[in-house]
């Protein structure tokens, strides 16, 4: 039961930042863009950057293909990582890439173990007909 527990509580804790930060770029927009446009990303893909935010995060805490979403953020934290934080000589640009490089790092534990009973692909395992 506590494994459970814990598994829910990680996956809301490692979702957190995603979510907040999808939330973040719709309240502040037009910063957002300039942001992303100041490292040569075009504007519109803050779009698909939001939803990927809020909707992947999402299917992790609730335990719905939680291995498909979590390679997506996996993948999603490297990018970031590399395309925006990498300006090793500023200790704040150091700090975000190593916090994407963590998030990463425990993403990797939701695809390689999936997720425990309190999760939405679980319970089909254990209904009986």
């Amino acid at each position: 039961m506590i494994k459970n527990f814990l598994d829910l509580v990680g996956r809301i804790f490692i979702s957190s930042i995603f979510i907040f930060s999808g939330i973040n770029k719709i309240l502040n927009l037009d910063s957002s863009l300039q942001w992303m446009e100041g490292y040569g990303v075009p504007g519109i893909l803050l779009y698909p950057t939001i939803l990927i935010e809020i909707i992947l995060p999402i299917l992790i805490i609730v335990g719905y293909k939680t291995k498909f979403a979590a390679t997506l953020l996996f993948l999603f934290c490297l990018m970031t990582a590399f395309i925006f934080h990498n300006d090793f000589s500023s200790q704040g640009q150091l700090v975000s890439f190593f916090k994407n490089i963590s998030l990463a790092g425990g993403l990797l534990l939701f695809i390689i173990n999936g997720t425990k009973r309190w999760a939405i692909e679980t319970k089909k395992n254990y209904v009986r007909l």
